[in-house]
Parts: C-alpha cells; structure tokens; sequence
C-alpha cells in the first residue's frame, strides 16, 4: 500500500502540472490506433487493453506503463502481443472490439464483443486466464450474450459493487443500419466467477436526447461516496469528410442503484468535440474507461489524430487519459496526463 500511495502522489503531480494556457487541455499518451481502451492496475504497472488491431494483428492488443503517462504496445520483435490469440468456437476473428478485464478470487476474466459466426451480429463472450498478459481462453460453444432480435449485443462492462455483487453492463446493437432499432443500456447480474450472468436483464437507459442522436453504447459504472453513476458514449462514433468534428461523446446519469433505475444528466455531454485557439483540438472523444490509483480515480477514452488544423490527420483513434473529479456530487474531468517538462520545454 505504500508503493500504491507514492505512485498515486507522483501521478497527481504530473496531472497538476499537466498544462498552462499555452497548451491544448487533452493530448494523446498513446499515439497508435488504439480504440476502446481501458486500463487494469497490476502491482507497480498498468496493463492497457484495446479493440483488435488493423491488419487482424491481435484479436486484443495491449501497451503497458508504469506512469500513466509513457506508454509502449507489447510486442515480440515486429509481432504485436494477443491477449486471446484464440477465438471461441462461436466467435470470427477481426471484429474483437472494446475488452475489459476484471480481476477476480481465481485469476482473469476478459468481456469482449466478437462477430457471432451463426448469426453475423456482434455478441458478448468472456474468456478466462489466470495471467492478465492471457492468453485469455473461451471454451463456450455461444455467446455470453446476443440480443439478436434487437441488432446483436456490444460494449459489455462489468462493475463490483461494494458488497462484492457483480453486474454486467451491456448495450443492444439496434443501430445496426439491418434493424434501425433504439439503442438501449441494460444491465444483468453476473456469478461470481465473472464468466456467466444471471437473472433478468433490466433497461437502464435510451437514446432520447438530440445530442444521443442514434446511439448510446460504452457503459462505464462507477459509484462514489454512496452514489451511483453510469457514463456512457453517445453520438456517430466516426469522422466523417463532410464533418468539421466527429459529433462523439460522452454523457453520464445518476442511478438509484447498480440496476437503476437511472435518469440522464441535463449538463449533458461533458465530454466533446473541439477546436478553440486556446484549448486546442479533440475530435470524437469516447469509450471512456474509469480506474482508481490509491484515492485518486483517471478515465481513458480515445479521440481520433488530428492535423495540427484539427482535421482527420489517419484513420487511428489515440488513446487519452484524465483525471476524473468531482464538485458538489457531479463528475468533471481535469486537464489530460501528459510528459512532465523536458529541457525546460514541455513535450507534446
């Protein structure tokens, strides 16, 4: 625990001193494509997970840190590492998007979404390793969960509340352009292995807002003090030619409880696109993530690379991360984790 405090005091200096008005309020720490990342503590170092990479390199490719800050993708020589280099018998390779990983009393548990072969919609599965580098192994013949009469089931998040009950957060793919159906957030108990839900799933939330547009998706459950709140990423994920910005981000609601019910917050979103001479530029950022280092808790998301004009620089979504405040019971994000001054400059 006392390792765990001094890393917490150093990352807090580094966000501190994270930017003066001379530099954009979020830089990338991570500038690979590297979607839907989300970010696992393990001992002195962080493990970061993301949706497969380009090419059908990694079903799951991973970075590690040991600041926050300086991130390297792993790798043998020229080969990127694959945190489940093996499909489930139910799942086709190449459509692993947005893994999480939770740590259990046995070992591992990875959620990920996988194209289901027999009915070619995204599904949920979970795979299990007792090392969190994997290889994470799925024996299952089906789906951990497909909602297939509503367009498929993506973004699965697994939360533990404090009395150790797991739940597993999850959205129905109903803007597939096949279905056209609303997007809604929902929620089912998961066993205490992490592997199996139980239970009727409950609806939580649906995009009814104009800033939701077709889409809500990317549940991240957080409680604090108390309090229960359920973020979520809304809006067309893409940047688009005809776009000036991509038109992603994030909102989040406060809940009753870990199964709602849950009301939206009218400050939505908290997190968007910009371009302002001061503040710098972000296009599309989204599919947040939320961890705790000692008291002190960061979000990761991902935005697209930009030109320094704020245009679509590649197709590659970079990784962010932040600090995640909170003023009178409402989340606010600080200024983003960047390199600490070099040579009396500070690095970009």
């Amino acid at each position: 625990m006392k390792k765990l405090g001094f890393l917490a005091a150093g990352l807090f200096s580094l966000f501190a001193q994270a930017a003066d008005a001379s530099e954009p309020l979020f830089v990338p720490v991570l500038t690979v494509d590297f979607p839907d990342p989300f970010i696992l503590q393990n001992g002195n170092e962080f493990l970061a997970y993301a949706t497969n990479a380009t090419g059908d390199r990694a079903n799951v490719q991973m970075a590690r840190s040991t600041n926050l800050v300086d991130w390297v993708q792993i790798s043998d020589g020229s080969k990127l590492h694959d945190a489940m280099p093996t499909m489930p018998d139910w799942a086709r390779s190449g459509f692993t998007w947005a893994p999480e990983v939770l740590k259990t009393d046995a070992g591992f548990v990875l959620h990920f979404t996988a194209r289901d072969k027999r009915s070619d919609l995204q599904c949920l599965g979970a795979a299990f390793s007792a090392n969190p580098l994997g290889p994470f192994v799925s024996t299952a013949k089906e789906p951990l969960v497909c909602q297939t009469d509503l367009g498929g089931t993506i973004d699965s998040h697994a939360f533990r509340d404090d009395d150790g009950q797991l739940y597993l957060y999850y959205k129905n793919d109903g803007n597939n352009p096949q279905f056209g159906k609303p997007t809604d957030i929902y929620v089912q108990r998961l066993t205490a292995d992490g592997l199996n839900v139980t239970g009727e799933a409950v609806r939580l939330l649906r995009n009814d807002t104009p800033w939701e547009a077709h889409v809500i998706e990317a549940p991240t459950m957080v409680r604090k003090d108390g309090s229960y709140t359920l973020f979520f990423s809304a809006n067309h994920f893409g940047w688009e030619p005809n776009q000036r910005l991509s038109p992603y981000a994030v909102g989040y609601a406060t809940c009753e409880g870990p199964m709602g019910p849950c009301t939206d917050a009218p400050n939505n979103p908290i997190l968007n696109s910009f371009h302002d001479k001061r503040a710098g530029c972000l296009s599309g950022p989204g599919h947040q993530s939320v961890f705790d280092v000692g008291d002190r808790s960061f979000v990761s998301f991902h935005a697209w690379a930009a030109t320094s004009g704020c245009r679509k620089f590649d197709n590659k979504r970079y990784m962010y991360i932040a600090p995640l405040l909170w003023g009178d019971g409402k989340p606010q994000l600080g200024v983003s984790l960047r390199s600490p001054p070099v040579q009396g400059k500070r690095a970009k």
